[in-house]
């Protein structure tokens, strides 16, 4: 099995782009964290909206998915779990509020690990949950032709313990002895993770669950009041060719981490500019009409009532409606379709 020293780390040389992005999370995260102690009452309703929507894009990146209207009962705990895929969701939302309200408690062990694993498989039959993997796993694609091809082996299930082992003793060493930047050492660990892909199932939605932790607890809190999950299922071609390209080498330790480390810390900058997007829209103490006329005009495409609603939660659902009728009838949208199925295009 290799061998982890992410003391390393702290001789590589990064290029410009990475060391843009870090200083620029810096800058934003200071920006939020203000914010967050000056008007906090302001960003609850950021924080139910990006736990619905991380609760909901981690399992649908799975194949995992409800309805809206489901996904928002299991998120208020309004509704028991009625299918396999709502018993799914149901284990991640118990995992990420726990992880919102204790993320100082929770350290980065092993033993961890395998309980944040058992709480998500909590409301489903699985007799490995909170255990580590007991047959060898495969990462592959499937095309389109229905070819498969295996694009990378995880170590095997007699060497998964130790390396998780070691994984979690390097980053907590680094990170306490202040050896590595956490922006860095971040990346690295979720890569090292998704590498040794430790369980029978539940590796992806445990791997961006602990993203948010290890962000939470290195003092990026940018995932509660914006979904990282979000944006990666948007992205997600991009995400899964960033780890396929940093892959090459891991088992002789001659991997170049770097494609990954680039996509997560774009992610992690991409949330924080739509934090403050959506903090200028409010602060400037717009009417609904033109704080919804600013935000459609950010959207390309289709979008629902629903996308105007997550992207201005300060506003009610009647000022989103009265404000997307008036911009219809001016010739700013054009309305498609009915009921549900309603949907609005920009014209101007």
């Amino acid at each position: 099995m290799r061998s982890f020293n992410y003391s390393a780390l702290k001789e590589q040389m990064w290029d410009s782009e990475i060391l843009g992005y870090i200083a620029a999370i810096y800058k934003a995260a200071g920006k939020q964290e203000l914010y967050s102690q000056q008007r906090p009452d302001e960003l609850e309703k950021l924080v139910e909206i990006a736990k619905i929507q991380s609760t909901e894009a981690s399992n649908a990146i799975e194949g995992i998915v409800t309805t809206n209207t489901r996904i928002r009962q299991l998120m208020a705990e309004k509704t028991a779990p009625r299918s396999r895929d709502e018993q799914e969701i149901a284990g991640y939302r118990d995992v990420l509020n726990i992880i919102h309200e204790s993320f100082a408690a929770i350290p980065i062990t092993t033993n961890y690990i395998l309980q944040l694993h058992k709480i998500m498989c909590s409301y489903i039959n699985n007799p490995m949950a909170g255990q580590v993997k007991n047959v060898q796993n495969y990462i592959s694609v499937t095309y389109a032709d229905g070819r498969s091809e295996i694009l990378f082996t995880p170590p095997a299930p007699y060497e998964t313990a130790e390396a998780l082992d070691r994984i979690c003793e390097e980053y907590n060493r680094v990170i306490g002895n202040f050896e590595v930047e956490p922006l860095i050492a971040i990346p690295v660990f979720i890569h090292d993770f998704l590498c040794i892909h430790p369980f029978n199932d539940g590796n992806g939605r445990i791997s961006r669950l602990l993203t948010t932790l290890l962000l939470y607890r290195s003092g990026f809190h940018i995932g509660k009041y914006i979904s990282l999950e979000a944006k990666i299922a948007r992205s997600k071609a991009f995400y899964y060719d960033a780890l396929n390209r940093s892959q090459h080498g891991w088992h002789e330790g001659t991997e170049d981490a770097t494609p990954f480390i680039k996509y997560i810390l774009g992610t992690i900058l991409a949330a924080y500019n739509d934090f403050a997007d959506r903090l200028a829209i409010v602060e400037n103490n717009l009417p609904a009409l033109e704080m919804v006329r600013r935000t459609v005009r950010n959207i390309i495409g289709r979008f629902t009532k629903q996308d105007v609603l997550e992207l201005c939660p300060f506003l009610s659902i009647s000022s989103v409606e009265g404000s997307l009728r008036k911009m219809v009838a001016s010739g700013e949208l054009r309305r498609e379709g009915n009921g549900r199925a309603t949907t609005y295009v920009r014209l101007q």
